[in-house]
C-alpha cells in the first residue's frame, strides 16, 4: 500500500519532536496528561488515515512485519514503500547481541556440504515498520504540544490586529452585552455562546473582559486553529470532564431566550418563556425542551453524556449557526423551533389530566386517539426502551414523554428505531423473532376484528415484513437490518399503531402528496406542522368565543 494514503509525511517536522526529552517516567505522577494527549492524537486527521491504512492491510492479509522488506534494497523483492531514511539504507534494527547480529553472522563461514552438523537458521532481523515510525513521530509531536500545534505567525498577527480594532474604544474592556461581535468575528462561534464565552474569560466575575485577558484565552487555549465543535465543547464542558451534560447547555438556551428576535413575543408572557426553557411552574427541575431534543438526536450512546465525537458527528452546530442567521426561529426545524416545542408541550398537557406534570399508562393509552396497543404501552412503562427520568413508580415525566413522542412520530430515525426495537425485543437478545412480533400483532388483529375491518393474518404480515426489510436471515430481524431499510418504521406501525397501519395499507394519498411536495421535511416536521395548525385554530376559536381575538399583536406571528 502506498504510504501516501495515510497523509503527507512531511508534516512531521523533526525539529518539533525533541525525542531525547521524552520519558515515560515523566507521565507517572499525572496519568491524566497521557490520556488527554492520546485523545488529542486520536483526533488528528493523520491518525485516522494511518489507522485506516493499517486496518485495510490487515483485512487484505498483508503481513504486519514482512520479512521480505528486510532483504537487501538491491533485490527484486525489496521494500516498495517510500523510505523516510537516506537512499540505499534500511530502517534501524532492534538492539541485539553481537552473536545474533546479522553483521557478525555474515562473517562466519557456512559449514561444508555434507557436514553432520545441523544447520541452525540465522535469526531473522526485526524491522520497525515505517508506518510505526511515522506514527511515533505524530505521537511525539503531540506530546510536545499539549494543545496542538501553535497557529502560524501570520494568522496570530492578523487576529491580534482585529482584536485591537474591537478594543480600540474600550480601553477598560468589553462588557457582556458588547461581546457578541467579537464572539462571532474573532472566535468564529454562534452568538448564542457570547455569554458563556464571556464568563469563561471573566473568571473573577468583574463584569469586564480586557484585551489582555481575551488574547490570553485565545493563545493559551489555542483557539485560533481549533475547529468549531472542539471550541464549543471546551467552552461548555465542566472542568475535569470529557463530556457535556444537559446542564452545560443551559447558558446557551438562556442566551437564546433573551436575545433572539423570533422569541420577542415571549417577553410579555413569562409563563411560556419558563415553559420553553422547561422550568415548570410546579418547581420540577427538568432540563429544557430544546436540550431534550439535542440529546435525543446527538447523544447516540444515550447515556446523558455527550462526547466531542458525538458533537462532531451531529448537526447541532449547523443548527446553531442557522439560528444566528434566521430571524424566524420556526424556520430552524432542527432542535430550536418554537412551534415544535409548543406541539410537544400541548400534547403532554392534553394527556396530563391532573396537571401534576406526570402521566401514567391510562394517560398515555389515549395518545393519538387510542392509536397504540396496551402491550406496547406496558413495554414503555417497563422502561425497556429507556429508563424514566421520573422517580415515581409507574409515572412518566416530561423528558420521558419528549423521547416517546419524537420516536412515535418519526420512525425513520436511528434513535426511534433503537427505541422501538428494544420494546419488541422481549428477551433482549438483539434479534426480533416471529414469536415476538406475533405477540404484539395479536392485539392489532383483535382490534381490527372489533372495528369490523378485514383481519390480516400474521403469516401474511410476516411475509410482508420480510419483503420490506430483506433481513440477512428470514427467521429473525436485527437492528442492523432495520437501519438498512427505508420501510422500517412501517414494521413497527404494523405491530402496534393501528391508525398508522391502516393509513399505510390504504396508501394515504395526502401523505404521499406531502412527501412529494417537500422531500426535505422529515416525518416529525410534517406531524409538528399539522398539529401546530390544529392547535392554533383551536386557540383562535377559544379567543373568539371569549372576545379576546385581538390579544396578540398582529405584528408577530401567532405563537399558538
Amino acid at each position: 500500500m502506498d504510504i501516501d494514503s495515510m497523509g503527507d509525511s512531511t508534516c512531521l517536522d523533526p525539529d518539533l519532536l525533541h525525542l531525547p526529552e521524552l520519558s515515560p517516567f515523566a507521565l507517572k505522577p499525572s496519568p491524566q496528561i497521557a490520556d488527554n494527549l492520546f485523545s488529542q492524537w486520536l483526533s488528528l486527521p493523520e491518525t485516522g488515515r494511518l489507522v485506516k491504512s493499517l486496518i485495510d492491510e490487515a483485512k487484505a492479509g498483508t503481513p504486519f512485519n514482512a520479512l521480505s522488506n528486510t532483504i537487501s534494497p538491491n533485490s527484486a523483492g525489496g521494500n516498495t514503500l517510500p523510505s523516510v531514511f537516506p537512499a540505499g539504507s534500511t530502517p534501524p534494527l532492534s538492539p541485539r547481541s553481537s552473536s545474533g547480529s546479522p553483521r557478525f553472522s555474515k562473517q562466519r563461514s557456512s559449514p561444508p556440504l555434507g557436514s553432520p552438523l545441523k544447520l541452525v537458521p540465522e535469526p531473522a532481523r526485526e524491522v520497525i515498520p515505517q508506518k510505526l515510525i511515522l506514527l511515533y513521530g505524530v505521537v511525539c509531536s503531540q506530546f510536545y504540544f499539549q494543545n496542538g500545534r501553535p497557529p502560524p505567525k501570520g494568522l496570530k498577527e492578523q487576529c491580534f490586529s482585529r482584536v485591537d480594532e474591537f478594543f480600540l474604544k474600550h480601553n477598560d474592556g468589553l462588557r457582556m452585552h458588547e461581546f457578541k461581535p467579537i464572539t462571532k468575528e474573532i472566535c468564529k462561534l454562534p452568538t448564542l455562546f457570547s455569554s458563556a464565552l464571556f464568563r469563561k474569560i471573566d473568571t473573577e466575575c468583574s463584569g469586564m473582559v480586557t484585551r489582555d485577558a481575551f488574547i490570553k484565552y485565545l493563545v493559551d487555549g489555542n483557539m485560533l486553529i481549533m475547529d468549531t465543535e472542539t471550541k464549543i465543547f471546551k467552552l461548555l464542558k465542566q472542568p475535569n470532564c470529557n463530556y457535556l451534560s444537559q446542564v452545560d447547555f443551559k447558558p446557551v438556551i438562556q442566551e437564546l431566550l433573551a436575545t433572539h428576535l423570533g422569541l420577542e413575543f415571549l417577553k410579555g408572557t413569562p409563563e411560556f418563556q419558563e415553559r420553553y426553557a422547561q422550568r415548570h411552574l410546579f418547581g420540577l427541575d427538568a432540563a429544557e425542551t430544546v436540550i431534550y431534543r439535542i440529546f435525543y438526536y446527538v447523544n447516540r450512546s444515550a447515556n446523558g453524556r455527550l462526547t466531542l465525537r458525538e458533537l462532531k458527528r451531529g448537526n447541532l452546530i449547523a443548527a446553531m449557526q442557522r439560528v444566528d442567521e434566521e430571524d424566524d426561529i420556526n424556520k430552524v426545524l432542527r432542535y430550536f423551533s418554537y412551534e415544535h416545542f409548543y406541539v410537544i408541550y400541548c400534547k403532554f398537557w392534553e394527556l396530563d389530566a391532573d396537571h401534576d406534570f406526570l402521566i401514567d399508562k391510562e394517560n398515555l393509552i389515549k395518545y393519538g386517539n387510542h392509536a397504540l396497543t396496551y402491550r406496547i404501552i406496558d413495554r414503555i412503562f417497563s422502561q425497556a426502551p429507556r429508563k424514566f427520568s421520573s422517580k415515581i413508580e409507574g409515572k412518566m415525566g416530561y423528558e420521558d414523554f419528549v423521547y416517546f413522542i419524537l420516536s412515535e412520530e418519526d420512525k425513520s430515525t436511528e434513535p426511534s428505531l433503537e427505541y422501538w426495537f428494544k420494546c419488541i425485543d422481549l428477551d433482549e437478545n438483539g434479534v426480533l423473532t416471529s414469536n415476538e412480533m406475533q405477540y404484539f400483532y395479536e392485539e392489532q388483529l383483535h382490534r381490527m376484528e372489533c372495528m369490523g375491518q378485514e383481519p390480516v393474518l400474521f403469516e401474511d404480515i410476516r411475509c410482508q415484513i420480510v419483503d420490506m426489510i430483506a433481513p440477512e436471515r428470514e427467521d429473525s430481524i436485527t437492528l442492523h437490518d432495520l437501519k438498512q431499510s427505508k420501510l422500517s418504521g412501517n414494521v413497527f406501525n404494523i405491530l402496534f399503531n393501528l391508525n398508522k397501519f391502516i393509513s399505510f395499507e390504504c396508501r394515504d394519498q395526502s401523505l404521499i402528496r406531502q412527501e412529494r411536495d417537500d422531500p426535505s421535511l422529515t416525518e416529525w416536521d410534517r406531524f409538528a406542522h399539522r398539529e401546530y395548525l390544529r392547535l392554533s385554530m383551536e386557540e383562535d376559536g377559544e379567543d373568539a368565543s371569549n372576545g379576546s381575538i385581538e390579544v396578540w399583536d398582529e405584528s408577530f406571528e401567532a405563537p399558538f
